[in-house]
């Protein structure tokens, strides 16, 4: 049986008893949370499972692969490395140049994290044209994927024919999922209904088969700032729910990506709210929010303050955004840059839902370590330990900010 399955029937499985295990959940509450839809467990044969959704902590989630102009795949590895070696939950391979099937069977063979595919991305570059893309290739494709050992794929359900139609016009950045616009385009230029959607049912078998997440995907985004939330996300939500409760019934578990892309800081709040009354809690899945348009260069900053607050008011799961995003493709430095701004985003956004003094939280020891200039045991503390030694000795006292002039030796001295 599948997780979901056995949530429903109450027993433990393993993986359940790890994620309960390291999150410090009662089993049984956990349980509940699965069998509900409210979490779910990604899992990779050989290696551990990730959980996803309230009340375990935000995950991370970091995206890498080839694109059609640029394919450097000794760097594409490597950025598998750095990924893991900085603490991101999951990965996402996207790659869309060179050997897809040979890149994402070498991110298998060097990763221990789940990891997701986009299938249009694979099945848009078989095909070599849009026009030529059939829903046969599109399963072939999901099926090698799933067959590979992949945990999730990310489908894009929630909008038809109609939807596109109904959007001539309306928005200044229209749609800026990839993975969205891919299969829009493969619906406009056949003039066939969205081929995810209407095949769900065969779709959810080849999930359960292997006991895979799906993760239905957020086409109808907003791209900017002032494309405000809008008919077609809302739609878009409420149909991917429908699907997700279609999934749970076949006993395939089920993630929500919205709310991602671009979303005035104002209505950040609101809107993840909205998002979880309508979807009865499910896991939410967001990239960024970004609440300034002119962050460019700086996007995985922006996208702090987005993912800060999107997670401390219900989202279970968030993307990294890179130094590089709205560019070019990111380099290593930029994996890592936007990894570590993502770990802020949600180590805020877990103190906003458990308290400054949850099990994961360091910071009132790194407190006390920096009071008493204990600098080794401070860095110890931080989210990149690394980074402070390269500004300061362990063996130096004193830092060069102040020098002799330290604000905590003097309060140490007169209180």
């Amino acid at each position: 049986m599948t997780i979901f399955e056995e949530a429903l029937k109450g027993n433990i499985t393993k993986e359940m008893l790890h994620i309960a295990e390291i999150e410090r959940v009662e089993v049984k509450k956990l349980i509940k949370k699965i069998s509900k839809g409210e979490v779910v467990i990604m899992k990779r044969e050989s290696f551990k499972p990730v959980g996803i959704g309230f009340p375990l902590r935000t995950k991370i989630n970091v995206n890498l692969g080839t694109s059609s102009s640029a394919i450097n795949l000794s760097e594409e590895f490597k950025k598998v490395e750095i990924a893991q070696k900085y603490g991101a939950d999951t990965l996402s391979d996207l790659s869309m140049g060179g050997n897809i099937d040979a890149i994402r069977k070498r991110v298998l063979e060097i990763s221990s994290v789940p990891i997701t595919t986009v299938p249009i991305y694979q099945a848009i570059i078989e095909a070599d044209s849009v026009s030529n893309v059939s829903e046969d290739l599109i399963f072939k494709v999901i099926e090698k994927q799933i067959k590979d050992g992949i945990s999730s794929i990310v489908i894009h359900t929630g909008f038809s024919l109609e939807t596109l139609n109904k959007m001539k016009g309306k928005r200044i950045m229209k749609i800026v999922s990839k993975g969205g616009s891919l299969t829009a385009s493969v619906m406009k230029s056949n003039e066939v209904e969205n081929p995810f959607k209407k095949n769900f049912e065969y779709i959810i078998e080849l999930a359960k088969e292997h006991d895979i997440v799906i993760n239905l995907g957020n086409a109808m985004r907003s791209g900017c700032i002032h494309d405000k939330m809008d008919e077609f996300q809302l739609s878009e939500i409420k149909i991917n729910n429908k699907l997700a409760k279609k999934a749970n019934k076949k006993g395939v578990q089920a993630i929500l990506e919205s709310l991602g892309g671009h979303i005035e800081a104002n209505d950040i709040i609101k809107w993840v709210k909205k998002h979880k009354k309508l979807t009865n809690n499910r896991p939410l899945f967001v990239s960024g929010p970004l609440p300034i348009d002119i962050g460019t260069g700086y996007d995985h900053i922006v996208a702090t303050v987005g993912g800060a607050f999107a997670s401390g008011f219900g989202a279970d799961y968030i993307c990294a955004i890179t130094p590089a995003e709205h560019l070019c493709l990111p380099s290593l430095d930029d994996i890592k840059n936007g990894l570590i701004a993502c770990k802020i985003a949600a180590h805020i956004g877990d103190s906003m839902k458990f308290g400054l003094n949850h099990l994961f939280n360091n910071d009132l020891k790194l407190s006390k370590n920096r009071f008493l200039k204990k600098w080794k045991n401070q860095f110890e503390c931080c989210i990149d330990p690394n980074e402070p030694k390269k500004r300061h000795l362990d063996s130096e006292e004193i830092c060069t900010m102040c020098g002799n002039h330290c604000a905590l030796s003097i309060s140490k001295e007169i209180l």
